[in-house]
């Protein structure tokens, strides 16, 4: 029964037209990356109405979420990628083995994270740009974050796995369930019992650890998934070698993102925690219309990686630009809607303070003028990470939250002042698509 399903799987993956397949693969990620940025929108909602330097921990402590995520995705996306090309080519166990290898290696090393955080978490909030103020709300949220670090990190990697065996809707049941459990929890724990940005935070890793719950009973129960077993965990420098070549733009991206942010807060916090607050507010909600885009190039990536597996280079190609054209489109209709009610968007975190307000209408307005360049940018990441364009990929994760971002974030506030920090991300955001511009036409060269 499992070869029928994983046969006919396949022949989908590799013949369906993928005008059809894409959107039916990314229907489930789109809307578990939905419910993964709004319940991030919650936890900054609630914890922002304790009051600015309560909102601005949130911003602090997300730069510490994200460099959890950047390894876990750097392990998941090289091990996804792998075992979808492996599978496309027929190769099943040796697929196995990456998947074991992957999921082992993850859990012992968010073990290791755990550990150095709760045992250095008032140099590490400092160090991810806290004001004094800011720094004891900070301290309370980030110590359950690193408790789930482990089980946090092990999600991410079963998710992507999952979506690059084609099986979405598996990973969308242990994000969507996990994240509509943290919005329910976040009122009850932060004001019910009165705990805080701690609420906030035990909201966060509980969920969490239950999403890896059901994530990895997704795994190990159903037939046409890869099981994770110590019966498979081969650890090898050859195949770590490919994980982290294959992962590495996951890493650039999200760990050069994590840095940069940790940048822009120290600078923010020289303005006060208004600015550190409003930024925050903006960067979440800059996220979950970006997620819609993510989600969409989640259901092209596995499709991108068989093909390129099976050496049918033109319908990768396809694909491509289909999902360019789509994601364009919708960012377009998107931000139209978002410029319109941009103030009132950020009053909805922080009615009362004006200050916020005022920073946070500003930098939002400025983002969503350069949003619909994402598109183009993020296929253009997805696609020459999921074919094995290991350096190239890497270079485009980088450049639009690095590369360009960082220079940025020290040239223009010392030319512009707060003018200037508010305007760093969508200068970068044109910089990043010209360098995308000229990478992919390369790679689409190459691939005829």
């Amino acid at each position: 029964m499992k070869e029928k399903t994983t046969v006919s799987r396949n022949e989908e993956m590799l013949h369906a037209p993928v005008e059809r397949i894409i959107p039916k693969l990314a229907g489930p990620t789109i809307l578990s990356m939905l419910i993964t940025a709004i319940y991030n929108m919650a936890d900054t909602f609630f914890v922002s109405q304790l009051g600015t330097s309560a909102s601005g921990a949130v911003g602090i402590i997300y730069s510490a979420m994200a460099m959890i995520q950047a390894f876990a995705f750097t392990i998941g996306m090289g091990a996804g990628n792998n075992i979808s090309r492996l599978l496309g080519a027929g190769e099943e166990e040796e697929a196995r083995k990456f998947a074991s290898t992957a999921w082992f290696t993850g859990f012992g090393f968010g073990c290791v994270l755990a550990l150095v955080g709760l045992s250095q978490l008032r140099n590490i909030v400092m160090l991810l740009g806290s004001t004094e103020t800011i720094a004891p709300y900070a301290e309370d949220y980030a110590r359950f974050i690193f408790l789930a670090a482990p089980f946090m990190m092990c999600s991410f990697i079963m998710n992507n796995m999952l979506r690059f065996q084609g099986l979405a809707v598996y990973s969308m049941a242990g994000i969507t369930i996990g994240g509509i459990l943290n919005m329910v929890l976040d009122p009850i724990l932060i004001f019910g019992f009165h705990m805080g940005t701690s609420g906030a935070g035990i909201a966060t890793g509980f969920s969490q650890i239950v999403s890896f719950t059901i994530l990895l009973f997704m795994c190990n129960t159903h037939k046409d998934a890869i099981r994770i077993t110590p019966r498979y965990f081969a650890p090898s420098l050859k195949r770590y070698g490919k994980i982290f070549y294959t992962g590495a733009p996951s890493l650039a991206r999200q760990g050069i993102a994590s840095v940069s942010s940790v940048i822009l807060n120290t600078i923010a916090g020289q303005y006060g925690d208004a600015a550190v607050a409003a930024l925050s507010i903006v960067s979440r909600f800059t996220m979950f219309i970006n997620s819609v885009v993510i989600g969409f190039g989640q259901g092209f990536q596995p499709v991108c990686a068989f093909n390129f597996g099976a050496r049918q280079y033109d319908r990768v190609r396809r694909a491509f630009w289909f999902c360019v054209k789509v994601s364009t489109v919708v960012l377009l209709l998107l931000c139209a809607v978002s410029l319109l009610f941009s103030g009132h968007i950020i009053a909805l975190f922080r009615r009362d303070d004006a200050e916020v307000i005022a920073i946070g209408t500003f930098a939002l307005r400025a983002q969503l003028v350069t949003m619909p360049l994402w598109g183009f940018y993020t296929m253009s990441n997805m696609f020459s990470q999921s074919i094995g364009y290991g350096f190239r990929a890497s270079v485009i994760s980088c450049a639009r939250q690095g590369l360009f971002l960082i220079p940025v974030l020290y040239i223009l506030p010392a030319l512009l002042g707060l003018k200037g920090l508010q305007l760093a991300q969508p200068l970068s955001d044109i910089l990043a698509f010209l360098l995308s511009l000229l990478l992919i036409r390369g790679i689409l060269k190459e691939l005829k």
